[in-house]
């Protein structure tokens, strides 16, 4: 097995490790009288996912050229933003999850990277999309779907800030 694929096996299990942790917090969440906000969207989110993991497996392991170089210092910044999602995961314990869930009677997170920043997790994602392409040295891959994510979480976002806004 090739750097390649063992970096993106390790992605991919984070990955699906993931939508556990989402799925067992969104079910929880909902127990407590949550409720969804953006479902309509959150098939694009999914898909644009998927494909930007798959086409990485596709670009850097099944059609690059044997003995390829990965790029050390883009590496490292991936690493980097892994411990920035590790961060939004903890901070938000219990209330992280992959969809838009409300729940009214609790107050919104305000410790970790929510202290300096709006929407952390989606600037991590951003540059997650970004920076793993440019690991295997397909920036255009990165750039096409930073700009597809951008376009998706416009539409996000905006959703997230309707149904969290003051009733």
């Amino acid at each position: 097995m090739g750097w390649a694929a063992l970096i993106l096996g390790l992605v991919t299990a984070q990955r699906l490790g993931e939508l556990v942790l989402a799925r067992r917090n969104t079910r929880r969440l909902l127990a407590q009288g949550g409720y969804e906000v953006g479902a309509a969207h959150y098939p694009l989110i999914v898909a644009l996912h998927a494909f930007w993991l798959v086409g990485l497996w596709y670009l850097a392991v099944y059609r690059a050229p044997a003995g390829q170089d990965i790029d050390l210092l883009w590496l490292a910044a991936f690493v980097v933003l892994q411990l920035g999602r590790l961060w939004v995961i903890t901070s938000l314990g219990g209330r992280w999850t992959t969809r838009i869930i409300v729940v009214r009677a609790a107050p919104l997170v305000r410790r970790g990277p929510y202290r300096f920043l709006s929407h952390p997790n989606y600037w991590v994602v951003a540059g997650e999309l970004l920076v793993l392409p440019l690991v295997f040295g397909v920036a255009w891959y990165g750039l096409v779907f930073t700009l597809l994510n951008g376009a998706v979480m416009w539409i996000r976002i905006r959703a997230e800030a309707a149904a969290l806004a003051p009733q």
